[in-house]
C-alpha cells in the first residue's frame, strides 16, 4: 500500500489538479476544467492512506452510490491509471446511460404540487411551480424526500 505523502505526489503529479485541504487533515483534489457539474476527483484523502477517486461515469471500477472508488490498497499504476480516467470522464459529456425521463407530478392531502425533474445524468430536481424546492443526486433521494414531506406521485 502507497503512503499517504506517496499517494499526494503521485495526485499532484497532475497540474489539471487543484489541491483543497478539508478537516482532519484530509485532501480534495478539484479539475476546474471539468465540463460536468461534477469538479472533485479525489476525494478525503486521508493520512491513514484511504481515500477516494470520483468513477460515476467509469465502467472499469466498482463504485459506490456516491460514485466513488476506494484507492487505499492501489498501486502507483493503478492510481496514476484510475486518476487519469476520472479526469477523461470529466472532460466528456457522454450521455449514453442518460434515460429519458419525463416530468413526475407529486401531491400531498392538501393538493399541493410538486414535480419531480431530471436535469442531467447527476441531478434529479424538485421544482413547485417555477421555484426550486431541491436538488438531489439519484432519483431515491428525491422520491425519499418527496415522501418525507408527504407528497405521492400523482396518478393520472
Amino acid at each position: 500500500m502507497l503512503t499517504f505523502e506517496e499517494k499526494l505526489n503521485i495526485i499532484e503529479s497532475f497540474d489539471e489538479l487543484t489541491r483543497h485541504n478539508v478537516s482532519l487533515g484530509r485532501v480534495n483534489f478539484h479539475f476546474e476544467g471539468s465540463i460536468r457539474e461534477k469538479k472533485t476527483v479525489v476525494y478525503h484523502l486521508h493520512p491513514n492512506g484511504n481515500g477516494f477517486v470520483y468513477t460515476a461515469h467509469l465502467n472499469d471500477y466498482p463504485s459506490d452510490a456516491k460514485g466513488m472508488t476506494n484507492i487505499r490498497d492501489c498501486s502507483e499504476e493503478d492510481l496514476r491509471s484510475i486518476i487519469a480516467a476520472s479526469i477523461d470522464s470529466l472532460l466528456t459529456e457522454e450521455l449514453a446511460d442518460f434515460e429519458p425521463f419525463s416530468d413526475e407530478p407529486w401531491v400531498n392531502a392538501n393538493g399541493q404540487e410538486l414535480m419531480l425533474t431530471r436535469e442531467d445524468t447527476d441531478t434529479w430536481s424538485v421544482y413547485a411551480d417555477d421555484m426550486l424546492d431541491g436538488i438531489f443526486t439519484t432519483y431515491d433521494e428525491a422520491a425519499s424526500y418527496l415522501d418525507q414531506e408527504g407528497f405521492s406521485k400523482k396518478t393520472r
